[in-house]
């Protein structure tokens, strides 16, 4: 089963932390001086916030999938439908070790489908080729937008 995923970027980590814990009546399941993560089932989500951003607010959406096979059909379909996508393998992003693949939609929307197979103790440590100018955290600016984590 997938799992929606939305990440926020805020200019206070505690109070973010505070208004979500209320909001969803539940403690984050990761919490970093600068990150934090719920992984919800009701509703369904695997909402992050972070002070990292470049911008406040939406920084991108996404889809977690349980499976590399999953990862692979929803690129997969992307790709079909014409859409030009960034594939990550064996990232480090969001205290997380993952497999992902990005897209920009029509109004410039981020999404990010991704598969993750471990946990990392630093936010992000892999870099994207330098011709990408991004870190493995940040979508490079030239295939799928603006950068995000």
């Amino acid at each position: 089963m997938k799992r929606l995923h939305l990440h926020v970027s805020v200019p206070d980590i505690e109070q973010a932390v505070a208004f979500y814990s209320t909001l969803f009546d539940a403690d984050p399941c990761v919490l970093k001086h600068d990150y934090a993560k719920w992984m919800l089932d009701d509703p369904r989500v695997n909402l992050a916030v972070s002070s990292r951003a470049r911008a406040l607010g939406v920084d991108h959406v996404g889809v977690q999938v349980e499976s590399p096979a999953e990862l692979g059909a929803m690129a997969a379909r992307l790709k079909a439908a014409g859409a030009e996508t960034l594939d990550q393998e064996a990232t480090t992003c969001c205290y997380a070790k993952s497999d992902k693949s990005w897209v920009t939609d029509p109004s410039g929307v981020r999404w990010e489908t991704f598969f993750t197979h471990g946990e990392a103790t630093v936010y992000g440590e892999d870099r994207i080729p330098d011709n990408a100018g991004a870190s493995a955290c940040r979508a490079p600016s030239d295939v799928t937008g603006p950068a995000c984590c």
